[in-house]
């Protein structure tokens, strides 16, 4: 719907940035869309090509991958780029400026900024510009999952019942969180508990 209605700034809370990009590649690959993500320590990957046709490498430079959003764009579909834990770049005032100038002209040329971040945390001059959405926490069913994935073995799930009373506690934990809370229970109890 952001993308739609051409909100050529998004930024999403979350603490799960790879469940985020996961997420946000397959609604890409869904509808046709051109996607990037950056950050410091891994630079520059175009989702969907391959890895001897990627562009020349932003690195760990916050600015160049700003910059790289005019290249992906070429008006036909809509191309976003996501930027992994950017809060930490929007100090600089020259950053600020290349993601004003960045925004304005994504929405002329389907070109969206996406910043991923675990808090939000947007500098006045830019904080009309962008929509603020809220990644979703793991639902009952993916908490299920997560729980199977972990108890592998006979009695190591409870029956239905306790089960329930199990995916309870987890809600409002993150998928990691999750794991580690079943993968502790397991160790201390031999089961999910």
């Amino acid at each position: 719907e952001f993308v739609r209605a051409a909100f050529a700034g998004i930024w999403i809370r979350s603490a799960e940035h790879d469940d985020a990009v996961a997420e946000i590649a397959g609604l890409c690959r869904a509808e046709g869309w051109a996607l990037a993500a950056w950050d410091v320590h891994r630079g520059l990957e175009v989702v969907g090509t391959a890895a001897n046709s990627q562009p020349a490498a932003v690195e760990s430079d916050p600015l160049g991958a700003v910059r790289t959003l005019a290249n992906l764009a070429d008006g036909s579909r809509p191309a976003l780029l996501v930027l992994r834990n950017f809060h930490r770049f929007l100090g600089s005032a020259e950053i600020v400026q290349a993601l004003d100038a960045a925004i304005a002209a994504g929405k002329r040329n389907q070109a969206f900024v996406v910043i991923l971040a675990p808090i939000v945390q947007i500098p006045v001059e830019l904080e009309h510009q962008f929509a603020v959405v809220e990644h979703d926490l793991p639902s009952r069913d993916q908490l299920d999952a997560i729980a199977r994935a972990i108890a592998t073995e006979p009695d190591e799930l409870p029956d239905v019942p306790k089960l329930d009373a199990v995916l309870d506690a987890a809600a409002g934990l993150t998928r990691a969180e999750a794991e580690n809370a079943f993968s502790l229970s397991l160790i201390r109890h031999g089961r999910v508990t």
